[in-house]
């Protein structure tokens, strides 16, 4: 996309004072000045300590292997086991691995026209989206296998469970809300930090009763709060891209940050990538 320069901009001479005007400013006044000026500033400003300094927002408790080939679209914890949704046309598939190894137990693959995206488990089912084919499909979280397909309006992008209803985003600043039963909407919210629509809201999952959301393209997962759709907190994980993206060896093709899971009943809190070899377990210092 070509960008419109701005006009240039036309530059102007400083002011000019009269001929030969000199000020008679004393040395030992401007002494003086400094020292008063130094003085001040060592009495006003604050002192720093170690707790004065950024903390980061989260601390890595774990890391686990993750196959540098999965292109993370959704990802889920269950009963002890890694539950992933791959995108891309082609090699879009759902996989069920061992968190401690990254062995993968079950793969299914996509037909070819799918390119698969976010996932959830809920009563012994395991729902995932598909990104333009506007298609939904409710699988048998044991076998895979398709139960039944529902269909949504625009793009498919994550999806999560907060106990009631399925909570989807499809890449606007807008989530859906749908019954379980039917998977018709039946109410939308709008997604903010102060009076800015947070847009390319893309992976989701429930954390403590807010809403975890990666948004695409970015190194920083927005905390939701589900009553108001303000971002109450983010939780930036720059350095975690920056060590993926320094350590990639030849053949690796890591992207973006997404992929959060979080298994409740441990209190553990899960991280990656698309096409990343780590998944890192991390615990937020401000929970």
């Amino acid at each position: 996309m070509t960008r419109r320069s701005s006009p240039p901009h036309k530059e102007t001479a400083p002011p000019r004072h009269g001929h030969g005007a000199k000020s008679r400013i004393s040395p030992i006044n401007v002494g003086l000045a400094m020292a008063l000026i130094l003085m001040i500033g060592y009495l006003v400003a604050p002192t720093l300590t170690r707790d004065d300094s950024p903390q980061p927002d989260y601390v890595v408790v774990n890391t686990y292997p993750h196959s540098p080939e999965a292109f993370t679209q959704g990802l889920a914890y269950h009963d002890g086991f890694l539950y992933e949704g791959t995108g891309e046309y082609g090699t879009s598939t759902i996989r069920k691995t061992r968190l401690e190894t990254g062995e993968i137990i079950r793969n299914e693959n996509l037909p070819f026209k799918f390119f698969g995206e976010g996932i959830v488990i809920h009563d012994g089912k395991l729902i995932q989206l598909t990104w333009q084919n506007k298609v939904g499909f409710i699988r048998d979280l044991e076998s895979f296998s398709i139960l039944k397909e529902f269909t949504y309006e625009g793009e498919g992008w994550g999806i999560t469970n907060d106990g009631t209803n399925y909570i989807m985003s499809d890449g606007t600043s807008t989530l859906r809300f749908l019954d379980p039963q039917t998977m018709e909407v039946i109410k939308t919210m709008r997604v903010r930090d102060g009076d800015l629509s947070i847009r390319k809201i893309n992976e989701l999952e429930m954390y403590k009763g807010d809403l975890l959301a990666n948004i695409w393209e970015s190194n920083r997962i927005a905390r939701i709060s589900l009553e108001t759709g303000a971002v109450i907190d983010w939780i930036d994980l720059s350095e975690l891209r920056k060590e993926i993206m320094t350590n990639a060896v030849p053949g690796q093709r890591p992207d973006v940050l997404n992929g959060i899971a979080y298994d409740a009943q441990g209190d553990r809190l899960f991280v990656t990538g698309k096409r990343w070899p780590f998944l890192y377990e991390i615990r937020l210092t401000d929970p």
